[in-house]
C-alpha cells in the first residue's frame, strides 16, 4: 500500500507539473476563429424597428432621480412625469457618435490590463451570490473570508482574466460598509482588473476614490479602471440606486455594463424575439445615457436572460430559447459597435451534479460561439445564482481553459502544419517517438486539471473520486500555495486609511 501511495503521489506531481502550463495564462483572449449566426440581417432590422417603437411609443421609466430627467430634457427627449420617450433613432445616434467601439481597462499590475472590444474576449468569476457550497460544509452564508478566497482563486486561475466584482455577498459585514472590503479584496490580493460597487452612489464613488488611490486621480479621470454592473430593473426601468452608480462611474469615465434583467415570462414576453426587442430597448436607453453624462464614457452592452418554468415561475437555465436571445443580442451590439456582456457558467444546480454540467455547458459554449466579449458568472455559479460553489468554480474555471484554447483558434505554423512528422514517419508507423511528437507533447492539446482520465484501475487506486471531490482538493491546494502579488506599501497603507475614515464616518447597519 505504501509503495502504490508513492506511485500515486509521484504520477499525481507530474500532472501538475503537465497541467501547469497547459491553459496559456494571458491577460484576454484575441479572438481567432468567426462567430455563429443564427438569426438573418432581416430578422435584425425587425428587432431594431420594433425597438425603435418601444423607445418611441412606450418609453423607459428613469425613477426618482430628477437630475437623469433634466439630461434626457435637454437633450431633447420626451419626458412625462418619470416615463421618457426617444424619437426613432435618437438613442442610436447618440451611441455610435460616442460610446467606444473598444476599450483598455487597467489593471495595477499592467500585464494584467484586458482589452475589450468586439475582437477580444475576457472571462470573469460569478457575481452576486449571498450563500456558498463546498463538499466540506455543504451550503450556507457567505463570509468576507468565502470573498477573499475567491479572488484569490481567481488570481490563480489562468482562464479568468478578471477578478470580478461581488464574487459572493460578505454577509457577516455591516451592509453600508461591506462595500470598502469587497474593493480593498480586489487590489490587495489580486492584481486583475476589478469591477466596482452599485449599490448607492456613495458607493460607487468610494470605488473610485479607492481606484484613484491606486492610479492617481489623473489617471483615473482619463483611463478606464473600473467596468461596474448596471442591472435594468426590466420591464423598461432603470431604479435610482442604478442610476446613482451609473453617473458617478460615466462622469469620471469608468466602464459601465448596461444588462437588462430578464426571466423571460415574467420580466418580459415569452417569446424570443420579443424579448430581444425589450433587450435592445433597454440597453440602448442605458448606454445613451452614459453618454449624456460624459460623452466617450465606456459601455458594454449586457444581457442576462433566461427562460422559466410557466408552471412553477422558478428560472431555468441551460434551455435553448436564452441561447437565441443570446446569439441574436450579440449581433445587435456588434451593428451598435459596442462589446458585448453575457454568458457564463448558468445553472439551476444545487450541486455540481450532471445537470450543473449540461446546463453550464450549454451557455458557456454559446457564450463562445455568439462572441460574448465580457463573460461575467464564468466559474462558480450554483442554484439560479444564490450561490457561489467552490468545487463547482475549480469545474467551471477548467471550461473555461477549454474556451480559451478554442478561441486561439487554427495554427497555421510549421510547427502547426506537422509535414515534418509526417515525412519522419511515413506509411505504416507511428507517431509517438518522432521528433516533432517530442517536441510538442508538453504543449499539445488541452489537459484538465480535473477530469481523471486514467484506466478504471488506476482511478480506483487513486480513491475512485468523482470530479467534485478532485475539485474540493484542487480549491484547497491552490489556497494553500496562494502567493499574494505585490502592492506598494504606501498604497496599501493610504487605503487602509481611507476605509478607516469611511468606516468611522458612519454607524454599522444591516439593513
Amino acid at each position: 500500500m505504501s509503495s502504490r501511495r508513492t506511485r500515486s503521489g509521484g504520477r499525481a506531481a507530474r500532472k501538475a507539473e503537465r497541467t501547469r502550463s497547459a491553459v496559456q495564462s494571458v491577460s484576454y483572449i484575441k479572438r481567432k476563429v468567426p462567430v455563429y449566426r443564427v438569426a438573418p440581417d432581416e430578422t435584425l432590422q425587425l428587432i431594431e424597428d420594433n425597438a425603435e417603437r418601444v423607445l418611441a411609443e412606450i418609453g423607459i421609466e428613469f425613477r426618482d432621480d430628477t437630475e437623469a430627467l433634466d439630461i434626457w430634457r435637454k437633450a431633447g427627449a420626451s419626458v412625462d412625469g418619470e416615463r421618457v420617450r426617444f424619437e426613432a433613432g435618437m438613442l442610436r445616434e447618440i451611441i455610435q457618435t460616442s460610446a467606444p467601439s473598444a476599450f483598455t481597462q487597467y489593471a495595477r499590475n499592467p500585464a494584467r490590463s484586458v482589452h475589450i472590444s468586439k475582437d477580444t474576449a475576457v472571462f470573469a468569476p460569478a457575481y452576486g451570490p449571498p450563500f456558498i457550497r463546498n463538499l466540506d460544509e455543504g451550503r450556507r452564508y457567505a463570509t468576507i473570508e468565502d470573498f477573499r478566497n475567491f479572488v484569490k482563486l481567481t488570481y490563480m486561475s489562468p482562464a479568468l482574466h478578471h477578478s470580478g466584482g461581488t464574487v459572493c455577498e460578505p454577509v457577516d459585514l455591516p451592509v453600508n460598509k461591506r462595500h470598502l472590503d469587497m474593493v480593498y479584496s480586489h487590489i490587495k490580493y489580486s492584481d486583475k482588473p476589478y469591477m466596482g460597487s452599485v449599490t448607492s452612489g456613495e458607493r460607487a464613488q468610494d470605488t473610485v476614490d479607492m481606484t484613484k488611490i491606486v492610479f492617481g486621480d489623473e489617471f483615473v479621470d482619463n483611463n478606464p479602471c473600473i467596468v461596474s454592473l448596471i442591472n435594468v430593473n426590466s420591464p423598461m426601468t432603470f431604479d435610482d440606486t442604478m442610476l446613482a452608480a451609473l453617473k458617478v462611474y460615466a462622469k469620471h469615465g469608468q466602464g459601465t455594463v448596461i444588462s437588462p434583467f430578464i426571466l423571460s415570462g415574467a420580466m418580459s414576453p415569452v417569446t424570443v424575439l420579443g424579448t430581444c426587442t425589450q433587450i435592445l430597448a433597454e440597453a440602448m436607453a442605458g448606454m445613451a445615457f452614459a453618454q449624456l453624462v460624459r460623452p466617450g464614457a465606456p459601455v458594454i452592452f449586457g444581457t442576462f436572460s433566461s427562460s422559466m418554468s410557466m408552471q412553477s415561475g422558478a428560472p431555468t437555465f441551460g434551455t435553448p430559447e436564452p441561447s437565441m436571445v443570446l446569439f441574436i443580442c450579440a449581433e445587435l451590439a456588434r451593428r451598435l459597435n459596442v462589446p458585448f456582456r453575457s454568458g457564463g457558467g448558468l445553472c439551476a444546480a444545487k450541486i455540481p451534479d450532471a445537470q450543473a454540467a449540461y446546463e453550464s455547458a450549454n451557455t458557456l459554449q454559446a457564450a463562445m460561439l455568439a462572441g460574448v466579449n465580457f463573460m461575467l458568472h464564468t466559474a462558480g455559479w450554483l442554484e439560479g445564482g444564490l450561490v457561489m460553489g467552490y468545487e463547482k468554480f475549480i469545474l467551471d474555471a477548467d471550461q473555461a481553459g477549454v474556451l480559451q484554447t478554442f478561441l486561439n483558434g487554427i495554427d497555421t505554423s510549421e510547427n502547426g502544419q506537422g509535414l515534418s512528422a509526417l515525412y519522419e514517419v511515413g506509411p505504416g508507423s507511428h507517431f509517438l517517438g518522432c521528433a516533432h511528437t517530442q517536441a510538442n507533447f508538453e504543449t499539445a492539446f488541452f489537459r484538465s486539471s480535473v477530469a481523471d482520465n486514467n484506466s478504471f484501475e488506476q482511478w480506483e487506486a487513486d480513491g475512485s473520486q468523482d470530479a467534485t471531490q478532485r475539485a474540493n482538493g484542487i480549491w484547497k491546494k491552490m489556497l494553500e500555495n496562494y502567493q499574494p502579488p505585490e502592492i506598494d506599501q504606501s498604497v496599501e497603507q493610504a487605503l487602509d486609511e481611507f476605509i478607516r475614515m469611511r468606516k468611522d464616518s458612519v454607524a454599522d447597519s444591516f439593513v
